[in-house]
């Protein structure tokens, strides 16, 4: 791993971190904040070595082999093999929502994910740009960091949930202004918890989907498949949003899927698909392709 991903991770880990130990703080005091740093380092532990198995276990996704799924593999397989990397494990989510998403912590311990909606909509060569994208941001080791980001944005959702019924049943002390202090303290909670969720996603830059676009469309050779895929994704994903799913994950998709949800609109995870499709063209431009 680079020096600039072991910073960038390093990072988030600090944000979240200090997330916990402020939220300890608001409603325990400095007792509450240590602890909270106590399973703040428990917890980074954790996201670091099974933060992809939580965010497979969130979509309830299945690791399938080339028996199960021979065409889906046979795709992962070839480009995998064209791309230089270790063969990934594939896995299936059972959603019509049309996706994709890479996981794991690097290259030899990476997963490909993608869902029912997906395989049904989209054609064997905009399948391959989809899964050249994907296999880019492993090459490029931009999986680490989106599935880190996810389990914590994830663990800080949790708490504003948390903060949201401590608010509801007026805290837990007896003595009244203490009361009334852990209720002010719940309600910040359950406002900003979700706001700082969203910018740990915004935080992940979007320039890195660009760069999947390019490696996706080079790997597949085939930009004009993968800027099809993208607008029938986000032609589906507009009247047919996740909804199931955990937002703290959007980022990791290769088209945000929960477009009909109004707070993640207020913090864009990805580039505009147009805007993408317009630098597809270019490359197929440039590789001697027109759409």
């Amino acid at each position: 791993m680079g020096l600039v991903m072991w910073l960038r991770t390093g990072l988030l880990m600090a944000i979240l971190t200090g997330l916990l130990m402020g939220i300890g703080y608001l409603f325990g005091g400095p007792n509450v904040a240590f602890m909270m740093f106590l399973f703040a380092m428990f917890f980074n532990f954790l996201t670091y070595w099974y933060s992809d198995r939580i965010v497979l276990r969130w979509y309830n996704a299945r690791v399938v082999d080339e028996y199960e799924a021979p065409e889906l593999y046979a795709i992962v397989r070839k480009l995998t093999e064209r791309a230089g990397l270790p063969m990934p494990k594939v896995a299936i989510i059972p959603t019509d929502t049309p996706n994709a998403f890479a996981t794991g912590r690097n290259p030899k311990h990476a997963v490909v994910a993608v869902t029912t909606g997906l395989l049904r909509i989209l054609n064997r060569d905009e399948l391959e740009g989809v899964i050249g994208h994907e296999l880019t941001h492993i090459k490029n080791r931009d999986i680490l960091i989106g599935t880190v980001a996810a389990a914590m944005a994830g663990a800080i959702m949790q708490l504003a949930y948390w903060a949201r019924w401590i608010a509801i049943f007026g805290g837990f002390s007896r003595d009244r202004d203490n009361r009334d202090g852990e209720v002010i303290a719940a309600i910040l909670v359950a406002i900003l918890a979700p706001i700082a969720a969203m910018l740990i996603q915004a935080a992940i830059s979007r320039s890195r989907e660009f760069l999947a676009d390019e490696g996706g469309a080079k790997i597949s050779g085939k930009p004009q498949a993968l800027a099809s895929a993208l607008m029938k994704i986000e032609e589906v994903v507009r009247y047919k949003p996740m909804k199931n799913g955990n937002p703290a994950t959007a980022h990791m998709f290769i088209v945000n899927p929960f477009r009909g949800m109004s707070i993640v609109n207020l913090f864009s995870t990805h580039p505009p698909t147009e805007a993408r499709i317009e630098r597809l063209r270019k490359i197929a431009e440039e590789m001697g392709i027109y759409f």
